[in-house]
């Protein structure tokens, strides 16, 4: 097997047992534990008897399936967590809904698009490999990718907080429209926990060091697109500034140990 798919592998064994270990309702705990073992299932005989091809794409599937089984993980929020984080973002940022109100209507609905767009670079980075003849480093860019979004999701066990756009009022921007479309979709397309550290920074960096090895120009957009997210989470109210800076180190500290493993 694949690193890539070990790694799937091993998150999935996580998550059916880690669900009966937290107060989770048992609906849920039998839809988690489920759905990783019949994942489970499905990456072995993947990883046996596919298409290259059909192998190649299928870490997309475990990363998508592993974020919203994750999700109901999810019990109740830690006032005193989200509370200390808070208090670094008013400390870093002053009033964090107000902190952004003069930036320029364009680079708030450029953040608010770029993170939207988040989960699309996942599979996008890959194609581009595939489109310009890299197809075989498939397996070191989803061990960067589903390395650094799992290892941001384990952690919802333990730290369960509630985005900062659940407790504030919105903020006020100047591309109220954009940020109120961008709202609307991560309200109703995702499972409304906030992983700490942050997956949307973990992952982005991931998918363009995952790159950049075979496609430098390449890699250097994704980079300034995985920045761009990191800002935008912060201005959009969709994580933490804490989160932020950990999803960053998190997904540098991966890209170091995969491009290091394989040199």
């Amino acid at each position: 097997m694949r690193s890539s798919e070990w790694i799937a592998l091993l998150y999935f064994l996580y998550l059916a047992t880690v669900c009966w270990l937290r107060p989770v309702p048992l609906p849920r705990r039998m839809l988690i534990s489920g759905g990783s073992l019949l994942t489970l299932v499905a990456i072995v005989a993947v990883a046996r008897g596919v298409p290259v091809v059909v192998r190649d794409w299928a870490p997309f599937v475990y990363v998508s399936i592993a974020y919203y089984l994750t999700g109901y993980l999810f019990v109740r929020p830690s006032a005193m967590l989200e509370a200390w984080l808070l208090k670094w973002d008013h400390r870093w940022l002053g009033d964090p809904t107000r902190a952004f109100a003069r930036w320029p209507w364009w680079l708030i609905a450029w953040l608010d698009i770029i993170y939207v767009l988040c989960g699309p670079l996942l599979p996008g980075g890959f194609l581009l490999l595939v489109l310009t003849g890299h197809a075989s480093q498939a397996n070191r860019y989803w061990t960067m990718v589903l390395a650094a979004d799992m290892a941001a999701f384990a952690p919802l066990l333990v730290f369960q907080t509630r985005p900062p756009w659940q407790i504030e009022r919105p903020p006020a921007l100047a591309a109220s429209g954009v940020h109120s479309l961008a709202s609307s979709i991560v309200k109703h397309a995702t499972t409304g926990a906030n992983t700490f550290p942050s997956g949307h920074v973990a992952v982005t960096l991931a998918v363009a060091f995952g790159v950049m090895s075979s496609l430098p120009v390449a890699g250097a957009v994704l980079l300034f697109c995985a920045a761009s997210i990191a800002v935008a989470c912060v201005v959009g109210r969709y994580h933490y500034t804490v989160d932020v800076l950990a999803g960053a180190a998190l997904g540098l500290s991966v890209c170091a140990a995969v491009a290091a493993f394989a040199a």
